[in-house]
């Protein structure tokens, strides 16, 4: 097969058994060892799917074929794999198709450090390696590799704990949606006392934790509103103080307020890059730097530069913002999609982190979430829609005749164009990988955002 069909921008992703064979990822093994080199051993995690663990071996296989040797750490967030690649300083791999169904499984690369691996880092040179030994195979090193095992999660709770201090916060009462994915497995050790960590003033009222790759209970993607309903009303019901909800690899985070409302990931941004900026700046850090991608609320870089921080836009991208984070020393990161992005975490992406700050802040204060989230939600915005699209030049031409003249341009990543005074904006960004156009917008009152948001669609739907 060819692996262009999976291998991804950031990451691998396919069907299992059609696609993402033990063949197929014993050679990608193989491959990425060859990248990375055999100085330190390579890190291999997995999520819960079924597919997972054979996989993984496959993968690992492959790798110490090559001579490198391999560390397993079993069942893990992906952020547990950042968290191993960053403190063994370690190449890693994770099997996860994150949120997607059942049926696919992929591959998260790390470079030691938990640096990202994308396209343009290496990824490309992993594929067409892995390509080769599918098409002859695999040559075996002398040495082979050795394997060992590891367990990681005590040790990644207890990193987790040294950053953001809960022990003094009022007690709050958090129903947890795990979606049978491995938030089932992190939340009892971050913010319980499944690790052997102290206990917090936190009643963690459980929601399908139960380990099961096959998604019963709904799908592992909070980006969705639907997979937010039975959460919703959990809140509500249980007279919660908030509700969290972690996609498939627990690797994004989405907050609900005690009223049942969905506070937006930039909103959780804002809150977030604020606790950091304060606390290195106690630290008596100067010129700091938070990252965000085009596409969060304005609010954003607004509570950035108030708090006397320089923010810095991005385009959107998850190797591409941990690449920002490392070029900037950025102390933070935050994207729409709910990843999160911390200095302390060797600028990788983690969403049990992301809901520590948001805990932190809550608790520090008898203000309820939705008030909170209030503070940091000023503006009307559109969430993300897409747009299958026959023609998507032809729709992007439409849009960009329809509004020359009528606001600032910006090409940074696809079209974002701001009215003149300020009071309204709109992205539209073709995908990478499929015939869709996205747009967000966003305004500073309701009925100019509706206004905007549906003339781009009618232009891009040839309405």
């Amino acid at each position: 097969m060819a692996l262009t069909d999976i291998v991804k921008a950031y990451d691998v992703r396919g069907l299992v058994d059609g696609q993402l064979t033990a063949e197929v990822v014993r050679a990608l093994g193989a491959a990425f060892a060859d990248e990375v080199g055999t100085d330190a051993p390579i890190v291999i995690g997995h999520d819960m799917r079924p597919s997972s663990p054979e996989l993984a071996a496959a993968a690992a296989d492959g790798a110490m074929a090559r001579g490198a040797d391999v560390v397993l750490i079993g069942l893990c967030s992906t952020d547990g794999t950042y968290f191993a690649s960053g403190s063994l300083d370690a190449p890693a791999m994770m099997f996860t198709a994150s949120h997607n169904p059942a049926a696919y499984n992929g591959i998260k690369f790390s470079r030691a450090g938990a640096r990202g691996v994308s396209l343009d880092t290496g990824l490309a040179t992993i594929r067409d390696g892995a390509q080769r030994y599918l098409d002859d195979e695999v040559p075996e090193a002398a040495p082979r590799g050795t394997l060992t095992e590891r367990d990681v999660l005590a040790d990644y709770a207890a990193h987790l704990r040294s950053l953001v201090d809960l022990s003094r916060i009022r007690p709050l009462k958090v129903v947890v949606d795990a979606a049978n994915g491995m938030g089932g497995m992190t939340v009892p050790a971050v913010l319980g006392g499944a690790a052997g960590l102290g206990a917090l003033p936190l009643e963690i009222v459980p929601m399908y934790f139960e380990l099961d790759g096959t998604f019963p209970n709904h799908e592992a993607n909070p980006l969705d509103p639907a997979n937010l309903v039975d959460l919703q009303a959990a809140v509500v019901a249980h007279g919660a103080d908030l509700g969290l909800a972690f996609d498939g690899d627990a690797d994004r985070c989405f907050v609900i307020d005690e009223r049942g409302g969905a506070v937006s990931p930039s909103a959780v941004a804002a809150i977030v890059a604020e606790r950091e900026i304060r606390r290195v700046q106690a630290e008596g850090e100067q010129d700091v730097v938070v990252i965000h991608n085009l596409i969060t609320s304005r609010v954003v870089p607004e509570v950035i530069a108030a708090a006397g921080a320089t923010p810095v836009r991005t385009r959107v991208g998850h190797s591409l913002i941990k690449d920002r984070m490392a070029e900037t020393g950025a102390v933070f990161g935050g994207e729409h999609s709910a990843h999160y992005y911390f200095r302390d975490f060797w600028g990788a992406d983690n969403g049990m982190l992301a809901a520590m700050h948001v805990l932190a802040t809550l608790g520090a204060d008898s203000e309820p979430m939705s008030q909170l989230a209030g503070r940091y939600s000023p503006y009307a915005a559109s969430g993300e829609i897409n747009s299958t699209v026959a023609d998507v030049p032809a729709a992007y031409t439409r849009v960009v005749e329809a509004f020359t003249g009528r606001g600032e341009f910006d090409e940074l990543d696809g079209l974002t164009v701001t009215a003149p005074d300020g009071a309204w904006w709109f992205s539209v960004r073709p995908s990478n990988t499929e015939p869709l156009l996205r747009l967000n917008a966003e305004a500073e009152q309701e009925p100019t955002m509706v206004a905007i948001r549906d003339e781009v669609l009618g232009l891009i739907r040839g309405a």
